[in-house]
Formats: structure tokens, C-alpha cells, sequence
């Protein structure tokens, strides 16, 4: 094939991950908007020219921390962009979204099949084939399946193969477009919910299903499980199964069965590391600071974890923390990492390194609950993040923030002035450890704690969710799959 007669695809994308829960709300500013080569950096088959089969043009890809529903104008912004960037160049051969998949917008349901069916629409409708590359964490509706042809996901929590994926789709794309043979998709809900921290693939049954993946049948290109969402109170809320591939019979059969023998397990799904409450927690932490744990233990404080939808307001923890002595006057330093409270960062600021600190923090964004804060300003430092406030109490280091800041590496606590290895206890608002947190680890617990992505979501109160849907109702055994077939779009 000549370039010159190169099927031509555009990439482009909105993604965040949004509780229902939050009273934060997402606008235009917490988006950053790659173009150019630096959307092409997220693809490293296209980026060294290993997929020339195929012209890839960059487009917006729009990327935010998640946190609460994006607001419709901000969604509306972002989507003229993205449009406009797709009828500039049309007509299009394909399209690749690059998205989370569990983005919620003020007043609209399902935004992802919205995008979908817009972009479709805007590259040149019926004949146009689209990829997906997705976080595992979305939720994925039959409207959403009937749009995109060749969607794809993640087959790792925590997610070490992002890129991998974004090839993945890409080279789907590239078969697609390329080939004699038109895809079929096999698409089925899961009524199943769960919380992220019991899906995990490190550790069973979700090791086990994702290992599976790549073991398709003849006849099935690809087989994709999402596990769904569970902090959006949306109808499509569920886990969902999505088979792709060239013979209709082979991607149904394999489509139910993962859908089958992920409800078989639904009940095996367990927290992937020790999980209880924070008072339980902190004791786990005291007894390991007694035998002698060399290294930092750390307590995750998952109901307020910013890379889950948490609105990082939470104070509800630094409440038991600052009344523990085991915290405040035990051996070796403590610290508790973080609180977005921009008005707490600038009197830190105005007091100086030094400077006595009594201030009621917590809630900016609106949720219950504040905590008054009393010690000495330690540290105040200004970082890509924004800028960053150390009080100490005691031994207890609290850190604030002026932005929803995650602190997932080392490196995000040096910045702040923290060494994690002369830290004894590290609390922080996060699920599972991320990869880097995990290897300097000497122990650690989730503490099942308040927030906007609770693990314990039988106490959120959901009223949109489509039942029956576990755990809140009993899914039976003997549970039979609903698989759907979509044909191919228009020829292309």
C-alpha cells in the first residue's frame, strides 16, 4: 500500500474518572490538552513508526485528575475542540479515542457514548471505523458498545500497561482498516459492581480473568473485561465484557464465558491487601512501629483517594489522627498526606516557617465535617502542583495543598520535604500503593475510611444504578449472560 493511499486516522479523547459522590466539581482548568507529538509520545507503536500501515494524525487529547462530575460547560468546551479538530480533517478513515471511560457530566448521561457517537458523526458517520483505549475502572453501556467498533481496556490494577493498551487499540485499528476480513463485537453486561481496591490483578480472582485475555479462540481478535466504575450513580454502572473478532459464533461463545466466570467469582473478590478500619489500622501500624519494622508502613486512607474521584477535602482522618498519641508522640515521624485547603496553604504562607498554625481546614468543596489544625508551620514550598504546606503537630506532619494533589511516588514526598525513609508512618490518601509506594513499603493496611469513593459502597446512597446489580441484590447462580451482537458499521 502506497502512502500516499494510507487509510487516515485521527486520534483524540477526553478522559476523567468522576464520583457521583463528590462535591468537587471538574471544570475547563483541571484539564490539560495535549496536541501534536505529545499525543503521539501516549502510543509508542505509532511513535516509532511501527504501524506506517496506517496515517495517524494527532488531535486534542484531554486529560484531568478525577475527582467530581465535570460541569456541561467545561464538556461542552472540550468536545467543540475536539470536533472541530475531526471536520477539519474529514472525511476520516478511523478514529482512535483515547479516554478513561467513567466520565460524568453535569446533566448528561454516559458522555463517553455521547463523544463516541459525535466524533463518529464529525469524521464521517456510518463508514468511519473507531478504537478505544480504556481505563479497566469504566463503565461500558450498550450505547457505548454500539458506537465503537474495536473497543479496548487495561489488563492491569494498578495500571502498568497503559501504553501497551494504547497500541493495542491502535494496532486493532490498523487490521481493520487494512485487512480483507470486517469485525464483529459481542458485548455483555456484567451486573456487577465493585469497589477498585477488590479487583486489583495482582492478586486473585481478577489475576486470574485478565491473565486469560489473550488466550482467544480462532476467529476472536481481542477480548476485553472492564470492571467497571462503582462510585457513579449511572444506569451503565457494571462490569462489561466486550469480545472482538471475524467469526459471529467464536465471539459470543468467548464473550459469555468471561462474562460467566467473572459473576461465578463475583463473591471471591477480596480487598488485595489487610483492609479494616482506621482505629483497627492504626493499631496495625503501632504493633509494627513496637516489633521493630524497618521502613515506612503505610495506612492507604481509601474513602478520599484523588486518583479514584476523591475530592481530596476529607478531614474526617487528620480528626483521629491528631488525637492519637500513638501518632503525635510516637517514636520516629508520622505524616498525612493530603488535604487540598488553599485558604490553610496561604496563612501558612503569610505566617512563615516557624509560625504557630490554628485554623479549622477541611471541606472546601463542601463535604461535612472540619477539623480545627494546631502546630507550627514546618515547611511551605511551591511545586508543580501548586503550592504546599507542612504543619507539624507533634510528630505528625500534615501536608496541604493548594490543588487535589496525589502523592503516589517518593518523589512527590521530597518535593514537599519528606524523606520516606527516615518516616516511620505514612498515611495517605490513596487505594492500593501505586508501583513505586509498593517497593519502599516495609508494611502496610487499607484503612476503610469516609470519603467520596468509599470501599464500603453499600453505604453510598445510589438511587440511578440499574438493578439487579451485586452487591446490592442477589444475583443468582446459574446467572446467564445476555451477549449482544454488533455488526459492522457501513463498509469502509
Amino acid at each position: 500500500m502506497s502512502r500516499r493511499s494510507r487509510p487516515r486516522v485521527i486520534i483524540a479523547g477526553i478522559g476523567t474518572e468522576s464520583s457521583s459522590f463528590a462535591p468537587h466539581r471538574t471544570t475547563l482548568r483541571d484539564f490539560g490538552v495535549r496536541e501534536g507529538e505529545r499525543v503521539l509520545e501516549r502510543f509508542p507503536a505509532i511513535a516509532r513508526g511501527a504501524l506506517d500501515e496506517v496515517e495517524f494524525v494527532p488531535g486534542p487529547v484531554a486529560r484531568a485528575l478525577p475527582g467530581g462530575a465535570v460541569t456541561r460547560p467545561a464538556y461542552d468546551a472540550l468536545v467543540d475542540r475536539v470536533l472541530h479538530s475531526v471536520r477539519q480533517g474529514a472525511p476520516w478513515n478511523g478514529v482512535l479515542l483515547d479516554i478513561h471511560g467513567a466520565m460524568l457530566v453535569d446533566g448528561l448521561d454516559d458522555a463517553e457514548a455521547d463523544l463516541a457517537r459525535r466524533v463518529r458523526q464529525a469524521a464521517g458517520g456510518e463508514p468511519v471505523v473507531m478504537s478505544a483505549a480504556m481505563d479497566l475502572h469504566g463503565n461500558v453501556s450498550r450505547d457505548f458498545a454500539a458506537q465503537v467498533d474495536l473497543p479496548t481496556c487495561y489488563r492491569t490494577a494498578p495500571h502498568i500497561d497503559e501504553c501497551d493498551t494504547r497500541d493495542r487499540a491502535a494496532r486493532l485499528l490498523v487490521r481493520a482498516l487494512t485487512g480483507a476480513v470486517r469485525s464483529v463485537r459481542a458485548w455483555c453486561r456484567i451486573p456487577v459492581a465493585l469497589p477498585g481496591e477488590k479487583t486489583s490483578t495482582r492478586v486473585e480472582p481478577a489475576a486470574s480473568l485478565y491473565r486469560s485475555l489473550p488466550d482467544v479462540p480462532g476467529g476472536v481478535w481481542e477480548a476485553a473485561l472492564w470492571v467497571g466504575y462503582a462510585w457513579a450513580d449511572e444506569p451503565r454502572t457494571a462490569a462489561a465484557a466486550v469480545v472482538i473478532g471475524d467469526d459471529p459464533g467464536a465471539i459470543q461463545r468467548a464473550c459469555g464465558s468471561l462474562a460467566g466466570r467473572f459473576v461465578a467469582r463475583r463473591d471471591d473478590f477480596r480487598f488485595c491487601g489487610p483492609a479494616g478500619g482506621l482505629r483497627w489500622a492504626l493499631g496495625r501500624a503501632a504493633d509494627a512501629a513496637a516489633g521493630g519494622l524497618a521502613g515506612p508502613f503505610f495506612i492507604s486512607d481509601t474513602g478520599d483517594n484523588p486518583t479514584a474521584g476523591g475530592s481530596g477535602d476529607v478531614a474526617t482522618t487528620l480528626a483521629a489522627l491528631i488525637t492519637d498519641t500513638r501518632v503525635t508522640d510516637g517514636p520516629g515521624e508520622a505524616v498525612w498526606s493530603a488535604l487540598v485547603d488553599p485558604a490553610g496553604v496561604r496563612a501558612a504562607r503569610a505566617g512563615g516557617v516557624g509560625s504557630s498554625f490554628d485554623r479549622t481546614v477541611g471541606g472546601c468543596f463542601g463535604w461535612p465535617g472540619q477539623v480545627r489544625l494546631r502546630g507550627v508551620v514546618d515547611r511551605v514550598v511551591s511545586d508543580v502542583a501548586g503550592d504546599v504546606a507542612v504543619v507539624r503537630s507533634g510528630r505528625l506532619q500534615v501536608v496541604l495543598t493548594t490543588r487535589r494533589t496525589p502523592f503516589h511516588t517518593p518523589d512527590d514526598y521530597r518535593r514537599a520535604g519528606i524523606d520516606l525513609a527516615r518516616t516511620r508512618l505514612v498515611v495517605n490518601k490513596i487505594g492500593y500503593l501505586e508501583p513505586r509506594l509498593h517497593e519502599v513499603a516495609a508494611g502496610g493496611v487499607m484503612a476503610l475510611t469516609d470519603g467520596p469513593v468509599d470501599q464500603r459502597i453499600d453505604r453510598l446512597s445510589y438511587s440511578r444504578i440499574s438493578r439487579p446489580l451485586h452487591p446490592f441484590d442477589v444475583v443468582r447462580d446459574g446467572w446467564e449472560p445476555d451477549v449482544e451482537l454488533f455488526r459492522p458499521h457501513a463498509s469502509h
